[in-house]
């Protein structure tokens, strides 16, 4: 199975930017963590600051894996062309934030991507990541008793 991890603006900074809200690891530094507890999942990751390049990678895989972990930060709050990729395409999309979004300022507790989303994880901090791979890997045949 092929999961993609999508991050947006900002989240390369992880671990540097305000910790209070974001924790005090780095993306990078959980990634194998995250892949290690789920070795039977193939678990790309993808960051970029430019709304652009978020589309260009929700096109790119959105018809050939099998779901996608997508933090948009602040986009989530603005990009309808975000939403609209999501709608489009196959891959199933669970959209995540590492804060919780009801407890911060009133413009971050609308999410213009939700709607097109299988679901929606927030304020775990990085937890919230192996939440959503955790749902993406219960749906694997195997997992479901079917031979692959």
């Amino acid at each position: 199975m092929q999961i993609l991890i999508l991050n947006g603006p900002n989240l390369n900074l992880l671990g540097r930017r305000e910790p209070g809200i974001y924790g005090t690891r780095s993306f990078d530094d959980y990634l194998p963590e995250l892949r290690n507890a789920f070795p039977e999942l193939t678990i790309e990751y993808y960051q970029s600051n430019h709304e652009g390049a978020i589309l260009d990678k929700l096109h790119e895989v959105g018809y050939t894996y099998h779901g996608i972990v997508l933090n948009a930060g602040g986009y989530t709050h603005t990009s309808v062309a975000i939403a609209d990729a999501i709608a489009g395409i196959n891959a199933p999309v669970i959209e995540v934030h590492l804060s919780n979004l009801h407890a911060r300022e009133e413009f971050r507790q609308k999410s213009l991507l939700g709607k097109h989303c299988v679901g929606s994880i927030s304020g775990f901090k990085l937890e919230s990541y192996r939440l959503a791979v955790q749902y993406f890997d219960s749906l694997r045949p195997k997992r479901l008793g079917f031979k692959i």
